[in-house]
């Protein structure tokens, strides 16, 4: 339709393209006269809550964004950050929660496709991925324990798919269940890649007359409105939204991927953007926005996979594994060689131009023309209402004594078969982890996940964090100890933590409580990566996480990438050796709020969360890279979810060692508190004096409290034989997840 046609039922059409009368007021200002449906379509795209951040932009400003060894922050399709020898790690975290719920195979799957194609769009090859997981309730028999293992296999598969066929390993995630997730999956993926520091390549358009070039997979109808119905909350309708869920295929992305790494030792690209979500709308918006240029765009050229597709569908379709080149003038046929060697498309389907507009073709008929800033600078900036939540009050004093009395075996016995706590190894199994040979510590080895760098000999951790419970009962501290939590992992595997990407879920902004959840999360990450001189370099918003009324709680998932100076000195986070002593590190003060051990007691989400010590952390931090280089430890596990009781059972666990401790505490049940600034570390005896030496000069103490050895696992009062802890940490979760195949 001509940039002329007049619309039909707009008040109709406006709802469906979730825009308000005040967004099309503003609209028919910037374009001067009203808009046709194509333009319309853009606008609803790239002012959706998924491609403006209109809810959330005010409070992402003032991230800490820079160090020395940060490269590229946020605004670029991925975060770069120096790694030291000429190398650097491109990586970011995305969110596919609400497709992966509609259809979790292809919505997790294509959550792995997108991440990928933002790392290799920026010249680096994608080397590790996580993912951070939640989903609900699922043990038991109900229809929504049924239906959430189902999302579990159908999620697990997705990703494993993609990664794998890709050749990408999967080293490593998180994974936890709350009853809040029983409407809302949340499906984070993470990748990192490496490049070289002089060879980063970056999402612009610049150069009058440069040819813009579309090249990957044919355009279809699939994931058209992608974007916006990632900006809704979901109802019982929104299982029937399978049309704007995408379709993968990780052959022809792995094709892509090749492709674009020959074109990239070239020097015929000036910029090269992923089309994530909106498309090719976003795509080239951003491209041409970030450098202040035009484009002209000739949609029958684009290379279309199904009949009689529409310049609207074009441009808003979210069909995988397509990007968007601008190259020098006169490569056209170089680079179409390239990719036609690679057997995808490629076809030039504009120009570069000076106007600072959008300007879309179809058969010779302008069909759009929009001006480019307007679309991206003048998108509502939402002031949304905050309240702080009611329930805060009613939760905030619970205290584990207003409970009846549970003794520590039983305690224990509850805590270690927790869906939370046992090895995920029918997760991590369907992942390959080892593709490349570069992983150092893989799936299912606790805390951080690493590999090897070789062409420097580095090594780099990487871990994926959040407790939801925390965030649920204190938003701002919760966000923060999300930041420490990664961070203390990425350092018990004696690596330095260097920056985080983040992926903020949270439910409905249109609730002021969870606008003010949101607001007070942020805070807490700015804090805490201020504090711990862990800069932002990229990330994620996913809001309406809500079904029904009820939103998820606060989950802002942290992944946090750490250098370790020699691959040779990873620390591992299992018992190595009879005859070593555990000693502890940190003060336990009864700390309880949010804790697994009232959850799985006691059925309770309450309590309050004690002041963070940043200075404790990072003392934490230090000690363990200092008396890693000086090889003076074993192995380094953090204490957290489930206290030491549960860190030591994992170690045993994972080792097939039993362990003698005994530590004194003011109340026996600490042997489960969650007090942070703890690690428990695994020293040979005769290093025993040298390491309490390098503690005292750090201003730290540190507990010895038992020795390794043995076939039971005895801490204080409780034990239990190692047989029987590693059948309840092995094999409990295929038992739940497999419960009704």
């Amino acid at each position: 339709m001509s940039t002329t046609e007049a619309l039909e039922n707009i008040d109709e059409l406006l709802a469906a393209h979730k825009l308000s009368p005040a967004d099309y007021e503003h609209i028919k200002e910037i374009l001067g006269r009203e808009p046709n449906l194509v333009e319309l379509g853009i606008f609803s795209a790239m002012w959706s809550e998924h491609c403006s951040y209109k809810s959330s932009k005010k409070y992402l400003n003032g991230f800490p964004t820079e160090a020395p060894w940060v490269i590229q922050g946020p605004g670029e399709n991925a975060g770069v950050i120096d790694i030291g020898g000429g190398m650097a790690a491109v990586f970011k975290m995305e969110s596919h929660n609400h497709p992966s719920y509609i259809e979790p195979f292809q919505g997790a799957a294509t959550g792995v496709g997108g991440i990928l194609r933002d790392i290799f769009t920026m010249g680096a090859r994608p080397v590790a991925n996580l993912n951070a997981l939640r989903f609900g309730d699922i043990d038991g028999v109900s229809e929504t324990a049924r239906y959430q293992r189902h999302l579990v296999r159908g999620v697990v598969e997705g990703i494993g798919s993609y990664g794998n066929c890709m050749g990408v390993p999967t080293i490593g995630g998180e994974m936890s269940f709350e009853s809040c997730y029983n409407g809302n999956i949340l499906v984070n993926a993470f990748s990192l890649g490496l490049a070289k520091t002089d060879e980063i390549f970056y999402g612009k358009a610049e150069g009058v007359g440069n040819p813009v070039i579309y090249v990957g997979s044919k355009t279809g109808r699939d994931g058209l409105g992608g974007a916006v119905m990632s900006s809704d909350s979901f109802t019982e309708e929104s299982k029937k939204l399978r049309p704007t869920v995408q379709v993968g295929d990780p052959f022809t992305e792995k094709l892509l991927l090749e492709a674009c790494l020959e074109l990239f030792k070239t020097d015929y690209v000036v910029g090269i953007q992923d089309m994530g979500a909106a498309g090719l709308t976003s795509s080239s918006f951003e491209m041409a926005g970030r450098s202040g240029s035009g484009m002209v765009m000739h949609l029958d050229k684009v290379p279309a996979r199904e009949e009689g597709m529409t310049p609207y569908e074009f441009m808003l379709s979210e069909s995988q594994e397509r990007m968007l080149i601008c190259a020098k003038k006169g490569t056209e046929e170089k680079i179409i060689e390239i990719f036609e060697k690679w057997d995808l498309d490629c076809a030039v389907i504009g120009e570069v131009t000076d106007t600072g507009r959008m300007e879309l073709y179809w058969y010779g008929e302008k069909v759009a023309d929009i001006p480019v800033d307007p679309v991206s600078e003048e998108a509502p900036v939402l002031d949304r209402p905050t309240k702080r939540p009611a329930y805060l009050d009613e939760i905030a004093g619970a205290k584990i004594d207003d409970f009846s009395p549970v003794d520590n075996q039983s305690a224990f016995e509850k805590l270690i078969v927790s869906d939370e706590v046992v090895d995920k190894a029918w997760v991590y199994e369907q992942y390959d982890s080892m593709v490349q040979t570069n992983t150092e510590k893989h799936p299912g080895s606790l805390d951080a996940s690493v590999i090897r760098v070789k062409e420097t000999g580095v090594a780099l951790a990487m871990s994926s964090d959040c407790n939801p419970r925390y965030c649920y009962i204190d938003p701002f501290k919760g966000a923060a100890l999300a930041v420490l939590e990664s961070g203390r992992n990425v350092a018990m595997s004696g690596a330095k933590p260097l920056a985080i990407t983040d992926c903020l879920n949270y439910g409905n902004p249109e609730n002021p409580e969870v606008m003010w959840q949101f607001a007070k999360g942020c805070e807490g990450i700015k804090e805490a990566c201020a504090q711990m001189e862990t800069p932002v370099v990229s990330g994620n918003v996913s809001l309406y996480n809500e079904t029904n009324g009820v939103s998820v709680f606060p989950t802002p998932a942290i992944a946090m990438v750490g250098v370790n100076e020699s691959e040779y000195r990873v620390l591992p986070s299992e018992f190595q050796e009879k005859g070593n002593r555990l000693v502890l590190v940190g003060e336990t003060r009864g700390q309880f709020g949010g804790s697994l051990y009232m959850k799985a007691l006691y059925d309770t989400i309450a309590g309050s969360l004690a002041e963070i010590d940043y200075a404790a952390e990072a003392r934490l931090w230090q000690l363990v890279i200092d008396a890693n280089k000086a090889g003076l430890l074993k192995a380094a596990k953090d204490v957290n979810v489930g206290g030491i009781a549960i860190a030591l059972a994992k170690m045993a666990a994972r080792s097939g060692l039993g362990a003698e401790v005994s530590v004194a505490f003011d109340d026996p049940r600490w042997i489960f508190d969650e007090s942070q600034h703890r690690a428990l570390l695994e020293v040979a005896p005769d290093k025993l004096e040298e390491l309490a030496r390098l503690a005292l000069d750090l201003g730290l103490k540190i507990q010895p409290i038992g020795s390794i050895g043995g076939e039971i696992l005895r801490i204080n009062d409780v034990e239990m034989p190692l047989s029987q802890l590693k059948e309840h940490y092995f094999n409990r979760f295929k038992k739940v997840i497999e419960q009704d195949l």
